[in-house]
């Protein structure tokens, strides 16, 4: 649901299409040369409002160990080797083959392109190998915080006593997330980092080895799960909410498997909103601690790795609640 405040960028309708396709794009808001996106609806101003949602001061982590999933749901991402050295003082370490975005992570602005239109602003693929530009240290340098809301569609429908198949292709929708949002009593704001919880990294931690072992390698052959419609009418919920970013306890944010007839959620929210998408968050503490608290907003905070032409970064998130 959307609160009543004046917003600060165009209608999602209002937006240019791509030529030759009905995709509407935002490259034109704030520049072709921009390089953040819808992280530049966080300021100062939206800062130190997020520091108002901070009630009890308890820090809650909101991912995964970096060696989870475990194993590994993508037969190209093998899994890091963690390599101690000795050395006269002590100890060093470094990690080998390590995938930043193998477990809970931020897809950055190089991940998706809209085909032939290009990433971002309309970049090619030749102004990301002869530059740096749209490299996840970007986000690093602006920084990587504000007002966090979380939206428990998992707690809500359990509650209701339907609760959500973790293994099943449930298709969230616009209308299922302000469902949820009215009944916790949260206000949407211009510039929130919407966190969805679907239950699906808890429900994958508490299965059997072989039961994890079976699903490796199985997206895009059978692979199914609970994740934000694809449509176009999500893309323009997100937009005109206003959302600086959306992170999802689930592999890839949107449902699986992708219903290709209404599209691909990370090109649009990517390549042609700008928008930091955020995945395999580990939610179920934060879920406890905001029903205790009967308010769904906290202060959210991520390390994202200052790593120039960087494709993803690790999350490294917590919530000051």
């Amino acid at each position: 649901m959307t609160g009543t405040r004046v917003r600060r960028t165009p209608a999602f309708t209002d937006l240019p299409t791509l030529a030759g396709r009905d995709e509407h794009h935002a490259w034109d808001v704030w520049g072709r040369a921009d390089e953040i996106g819808t992280l530049n609806l966080i300021g100062r101003e939206q800062r130190l409002a997020a520091v108002e949602a901070v009630r009890t001061g308890e820090m809650i982590p909101l991912t995964l160990p970096l060696n989870e999933p475990d194993p590994g749901l993508f037969d190209d991402r093998g899994t890091y080797r963690h390599v101690v050295e000795d050395t006269a003082a002590g100890h060093d370490d470094k990690l080998d083959a390590f995938y930043l975005q193998g477990s809970s992570q931020w897809d950055g602005l190089r991940h998706i392109k809209a085909g032939r239109h290009g990433y971002w602003g309309g970049r090619s693929e030749e102004d990301l190998a002869t530059s740096d530009v749209l490299g996840i240290d970007r986000w690093a340098r602006h920084g990587f915080g504000g007002r966090g809301v979380l939206v428990d569609v998992a707690g809500h429908l359990a509650a209701r006593g339907t609760p959500l198949a973790p293994d099943q292709p449930v298709e969230i929708t616009a209308a299922m997330l302000d469902e949820v949002a009215a009944t916790q009593g949260t206000e949407f704001r211009s510039g929130d980092i919407l966190v969805v919880r679907t239950g699906w990294t808890e429900w994958y931690r508490a299965l059997p080895a072989e039961h994890r072992a079976r699903l490796r390698g199985t997206i895009g052959s059978g692979f199914a799960c609970p994740g934000l419609e694809s449509s176009k009418d999500m893309a323009a919920h997100l937009w005109d909410n206003e959302f600086a970013a959306v992170a999802v306890d689930n592999v890839g944010v949107e449902v699986f498997p992708v219903d290709r007839a209404k599209g691909f959620l990370h090109r649009r929210l990517i390549a042609l909103q700008g928008m930091p998408l955020g995945e395999l968050w580990h939610l179920p503490r934060l879920a406890r601690a905001c029903a205790e608290r009967g308010r769904y907003d906290f202060l959210l905070f991520s390390g994202v790795l200052p790593l120039p032409r960087g494709v993803g970064s690790p999350a490294n998130a917590h919530a000051l609640v």
